[in-house]
């Protein structure tokens, strides 16, 4: 067991100060004051969950379906304070998806630190609302995917989906292999995203993001997500792929606590690197904190979880709280994760230790620091 003094304290509820808490087993526990505490300067907040993460520290799911390729995304960026991660599989061949379900399986196996389960961003997608994804592996959905989504040993398993081109039948088979189905990439009507959501359809990937546009007759992907209080969407708040007033509205909009920072992180998130091979022989360059494909497109970000957090706070004017209740507590409860997003009595010890502008200077999961 070990004792920790916290200078400050946020619990994900309310903020408190000069406070002692144990870990012991992984488990979180405010306690008495001791002599022999581990002394923390700053604010400690519950560590950050970030449910879309395609790379970081120049490692690409992508281009490497292994468990050290999982570690070295999860490490890069557990220095900004994501303490849990979905890593991501963008659109590609069924072989690849399936490597990549081995890869996370024995990720989960060997625990490895960060490594909730597996994304897949695709391949049933709509081509009109592609973005950057490669249309040569967009198909739709076949047993041969089903396979792997069904498979028990890949912690938790979200796949996003246009629903348009996935039956809602198959989105209910989804859901009961125990998938969480998110609603992305897609160019659907009000009505077919209404269906996919009663079939079990509970998330909306990167709002605002290639999905169908609010307009006064037809409400499209984005009326469905701001109406539907019983789902969470995900925001990239990095400037580029949301206005701000658009993420206010739907921050004001959105029942509360549906809306989580997500990151969409690329490889070069924690690296100096200024480009990386894509598919189709292209390559995303990165300009400033902006990616972009060589085909134009914005091809995910360099946005880590803890400058999500400050430009929440920064250019959105929400409450530090709230902007981290976005990063932590909500996706925890997205992904289900009944022991993550608080620090609380009998909760996980995933905690980050945050300086006056909100960067990040240590990391813990399970109580040890990464």
């Amino acid at each position: 067991m070990t004792i920790f003094h916290a200078q400050s304290l946020f619990t994900g509820e309310e903020f408190l100060n000069d406070r002692y808490f144990s870990v012991d087993n992984g488990v979180f526990t405010l306690t008495e004051a001791s002599t022999d505490a581990v002394k923390l300067d700053g604010l400690v907040v519950p560590g950050f969950i970030d449910v879309q993460v395609n790379g970081g520290g120049g490692a690409f799911f992508n281009a490497e379906q292994t468990p050290q390729c999982l570690h070295n995304i999860a490490k890069a960026h557990g220095r900004f304070g994501s303490t849990a991660i979905m890593p991501t599989l963008i659109t590609d061949k069924v072989e690849v998806m399936a490597q990549a379900a081995d890869a996370t399986a024995e990720a989960i196996a060997q625990a490895v630190p960060g490594v909730l389960g597996i994304h897949f961003e695709g391949p049933h997608l709509s081509l009109p609302k592609k973005g950057t994804h490669s249309e040569q592996f967009i198909r739709p959905i076949s047993e041969q995917e089903f396979a792997i989504y069904a498979r028990q040993d890949l912690g938790i398993k979200m796949v996003t989906l246009a629903p348009e081109n996935v039956r809602a039948e198959d989105i209910a088979r989804l859901v009961e292999c125990g998938v969480k189905v998110s609603i992305g990439h897609t160019n659907a009507d009000f009505a077919t995203t209404n269906k996919a959501l009663a079939a079990g359809a509970d998330g909306f990937t990167h709002l605002f993001n290639a999905m169908s546009a609010f307009t006064s007759r037809e409400p499209g992907v984005v009326g469905s997500a701001l109406w539907d209080d019983n789902s969470w969407c995900g925001l990239i708040v990095d400037g580029h792929h949301v206005h701000p007033s658009s993420a206010k509205l739907a921050i004001r909009t959105k029942q509360r606590g549906k809306v989580m920072l997500v990151t969409d992180a690329m490889p070069p998130v924690g690296t100096d690197d200024m480009e990386f091979d894509f598919f189709d022989g292209r390559k995303v360059i990165r300009t400033g904190d902006r990616l972009n494909s060589t085909t134009g497109e914005l091809a995910g970000s360099v946005l880590d979880m803890a400058s999500a957090v400050r430009n929440t706070v920064n250019t959105l004017d929400v409450s530090l709280a709230e902007s981290l209740r976005m990063a932590s507590l909500y996706p925890a409860q997205y992904l289900g994760l009944n022991k993550k997003g608080r620090l609380v009595n009998g909760f996980d010890a995933d905690f980050v230790v945050l300086d006056e502008h909100q960067y990040v200077k240590a990391t813990y999961i399970a109580g040890n620091a990464v």
